[in-house]
């Protein structure tokens, strides 16, 4: 979500946020929310992300912010939608209003990552997770039922289920559906479920699977909707894409895990590492990149690796 700060004198009068998928702006809502709109006349607005130009699901917040005569406007990113890109701030000079560009402009953009990804890469920000044992497997070779066998401990499922509510969708494929049985649901936490997105090829599901109940929406592709010429990371891509979906947690097994690193289709991985020795099941995923965090979580370490 974009934020959105309204400062007379060095005193903060007004703040805002992006309202949910169709609601109002940022800077809408910071301005709304100032009590004496007088005050606007003589007022500096910091918003993230440059405002918007164009009408799409609402009005262009340059216009309301020319309407309202804000004198000054301190942006942290410029909006690469090419819908806006520079319009905003054009818009905005071309009254007078001082505007200045790139103030705290690398955490704005981190801040931003899933809105510049799809709209760059017509994808979604891709984050992949996995638990692996101390001696490298992730799942066992058998298992005697239908539910998962846990690596990690409790705290790092409670995290993974905070991680749930903040993203759009989470993935999976049709065997883990099937060896699992899992909900893929917030329940660990308060908070909205993501959508649920299943890969399911061979048409092999059963609607009796927890991933079809009604706690929260689910989209399968099936091999009606998959081209084998074509691979398949990209062409889940291009279905999230085209159902609006700016960001997804791949929560699946190894082959699933595995087709997005091959494609290089991958944003950021969540690795939890435990302390339990498994001895022999399936080997973990062969990834690449940049750590850039490690935190220990009980008798868990939690590595956050970037894609170069």
């Amino acid at each position: 979500m974009v934020g959105c700060v309204i400062v007379v004198k060095d005193k903060i009068i007004a703040e805002g946020y992006t309202s949910p998928y169709g609601g109002s702006h940022a800077e809408v809502n910071a301005i709304q929310r100032v009590k004496d709109p007088k005050l606007l006349e003589k007022a500096t607005l910091y918003v993230t992300l440059e405002p918007c130009a164009h009408f799409g699901k609402t009005p262009p917040c340059s216009d309301l912010i020319i309407a309202h005569k804000i004198p000054r406007v301190v942006i942290g990113c410029l909006d690469e939608h090419e819908k806006v890109c520079g319009k905003g701030i054009s818009k905005l000079k071309s009254v007078g209003c001082e505007v200045i560009v790139g103030v705290l402009e690398a955490e704005c953009k981190t801040h931003h990552k899933r809105f510049f990804t799809f709209h760059k890469k017509k994808r979604p920000y891709i984050i992949l997770k996995w638990a692996e044992s101390n001696d490298g497997f992730i799942a066992p070779l058998k298992k005697s039922e239908n539910k998962p066998v846990w690596i990690s401990n409790l705290y790092s499922r409670q995290l993974v289920h905070q991680w749930r509510s903040e993203e759009q969708a989470i993935l999976v494929g049709a065997n883990t559906v099937i060896q699992d049985n899992p909900s893929l649901t917030t329940r660990e936490i308060k908070g909205e479920n993501p959508i649920r997105i299943v890969i399911d090829i061979r048409n092999s599901l059963s609607m009796s699977s927890q991933v079809f109940n009604s706690e929260a929406k689910t989209i399968t592709l099936t091999n009606s909707e998959i081209d084998p010429t074509i691979p398949l990371a990209i062409q889940i891509c291009n279905a999230l894409y085209l159902n609006d979906i700016t960001s997804v947690i791949v929560e699946g097994g190894k082959k699933t895990l595995q087709t997005f690193i091959d494609e290089n289709l991958w944003d950021e991985a969540r690795i939890f590492s435990s302390n339990v020795d498994m001895k022999t099941g399936i080997e973990k995923p062969q990834l690449k990149g940049q750590l850039i965090k490690q935190i220990h979580i009980k008798s868990d370490t939690l590595k956050i690796i970037h894609n170069d």
